[in-house]
């Protein structure tokens, strides 16, 4: 996990493909924390990824590093958002506080990816090794 963990934060900004059931959604995201020994995201309930997670949890991320090694790692949402796992992120990323999100809000939400596969291949599409 921890090497999935420096990739994405190594690359700084990466995607999330969600579906909204008539066809797929990509945006870019850029926070991954480790939260008790998982890769964890947040979102916001006012945004359409959030509900398109909540209606089809099926989600990838994909990233790309300077070397042009490509990482996905696909699996199921699923929100563990508690006041714990909200002050985690905003102390891991403190400009979540400037954007208006607290412990206490009711938009915060926090998310890891189960039953997660995840690959790393090299441009030409050889696999490289990493594991969850």
């Amino acid at each position: 996990m921890m090497k999935v963990l420096e990739f994405l934060q190594n690359a700084k900004v990466f995607y999330a493909a969600t579906t909204d059931g008539e066809g797929g959604r990509v945006r870019p995201i850029g926070f991954v924390m480790d939260y008790e020994g998982k890769l964890a995201f947040y979102t916001d309930k006012r945004k359409d990824m959030y509900k398109q997670m909540c209606e089809h949890p099926k989600i990838e991320l994909c990233a790309i590093d300077g070397k042009m090694n490509t990482l996905r790692l696909k699996g199921e949402a699923k929100f563990i958002t508690s006041k714990d796992s909200k002050k985690a992120a905003l102390e891991a990323l403190p400009m979540l506080k400037k954007a208006g999100y607290t412990e206490d809000d009711d938009v915060f939400e926090i998310y890891t990816i189960d039953n997660a596969t995840v690959s790393l291949k090299t441009m030409m599409g050889k696999e490289l090794d990493i594991e969850l």
